[in-house]
């Protein structure tokens, strides 16, 4: 089911459908543009139970925040100085993480439905923003 609006920050923004891509095997994205604001777009990320996102170096942009829309999972962060932090996300309610330049990060669909996160960019995302490791 594609979205219209998309809830941040206690703001509901208008959103439209730009394309999906298969990131890896259990895997996919949906990829939106927020219409009103050019400055982010948004990425909805389903992965499969047992699976993985690549793990990512953030080369680029200003922001990237995540966040958990359905199901359960983990993301875990490594900051550019070693530190290792490991979030469980169970409840759509929780607070996003920011992950900055430098941090590696992945995601983990450890429950026994999919896991579905969502990711904002901005600027919107460009190729060379991550790096698969």
């Amino acid at each position: 089911m594609r979205l219209q609006t998309f809830d941040l920050d206690g703001d509901r923004y208008d959103v439209e459908f730009v394309a999906t891509s298969q990131v890896k095997e259990g895997v996919t994205c949906d990829v939106y543009r927020f219409t009103d604001d050019a400055t982010k777009d948004l990425g909805v990320v389903e992965v499969l139970p047992g699976y993985r996102t690549p793990l990512q170096r953030v080369l680029g942009g200003e922001s990237t925040l995540e966040g958990l829309l359905r199901g359960q999972g983990q993301l875990t962060i490594t900051k550019d100085g070693g530190q290792v932090y490991v979030y469980e996300f169970r409840d759509p309610g929780m607070f996003p993480v920011s992950v900055d330049r430098g941090d590696l990060m992945q995601w983990y669909a450890n429950g026994p439905m999919p896991l579905v996160f969502y990711e904002v960019c901005t600027p919107p995302y460009e190729a060379g923003r991550f790096a698969d490791l």
